[in-house]
């Protein structure tokens, strides 16, 4: 009940402040739960993300220190998100999202990156997808990244790509993890293109990591 209230009051506010936004490639998207995942862009790609697979109910993980204030942590429980440690991660970043994604109750979004100023590709989704047998859907949005730009109703695109299975019995080395970086990076790169050929990516702080 709460997420469905969160969500839209998300929906009218991103609809005051920018608009409306454009969705491609919906039907790309699987029966069942998934795994969205994108290049982290803006600190609000999350709620994009979700308002745009509605009605699928997310998970999200986020930083633990935005758990710290208790306002905001009553308000990120009660929206499906769960804390990580980003320095020291434990074992809740994964069996968390994957006991939720098997028991059927909610699907996930994730940055693979980690952080809205990072282009490594860290492993997480690909464990995850492997231990609960969910997809991975590849996600990109294009639009204002800077927070002054949100506000003049600036166009606001996403797609998805390709549902991404991953083999039960693929082994989590080092090499395949390495591998499906390289994968899923091409495959943000292919929906980007789809979407906008002349699209760049430009990080507006790259030394800022809030």
């Amino acid at each position: 009940m709460f997420y469905t209230f969160i969500r839209a009051v998300a929906a009218g506010v991103v609809w005051l402040v920018n608009g409306r936004f454009e969705i491609h490639n919906a039907d790309k998207l699987p029966e069942g739960n998934y795994i969205l995942v994108g290049p982290h862009r803006t600190w609000w790609d999350p709620i994009f993300f979700a308002l745009a697979a509605w009605p699928t109910r997310f998970m999200f993980m986020a930083k633990i220190e935005l758990f710290k204030n208790p306002i905001l942590r009553y308000i990120l429980v009660h929206a499906n998100a769960f804390p990580v440690d980003r320095a020291n991660p434990g074992p809740s970043a994964i069996k968390t999202p994957v006991q939720n994604l098997k028991k059927g109750n909610l699907s996930l979004i994730m940055f693979p990156s980690g952080s809205r100023h990072s282009q490594e590709m860290k492993g997480g989704a690909m464990v995850i997808a492997k231990l609960s047998g969910a997809p991975i859907v590849p996600m990109v949005y294009q639009g204002p990244v800077k927070f002054g730009t949100l506000f003049k109703r600036n166009n606001v695109k996403m797609s998805y790509g390709d549902p991404i299975y991953i083999d039960k019995k693929i082994k989590l080395s080092d090499e395949n993890i390495q591998q499906f970086g390289h994968d899923l990076q091409a495959a943000f790169d292919q929906v980007d293109r789809a979407l906008d050929p002349s699209f760049v990516y430009v990080d507006p702080s790259p030394k800022e990591d809030k």
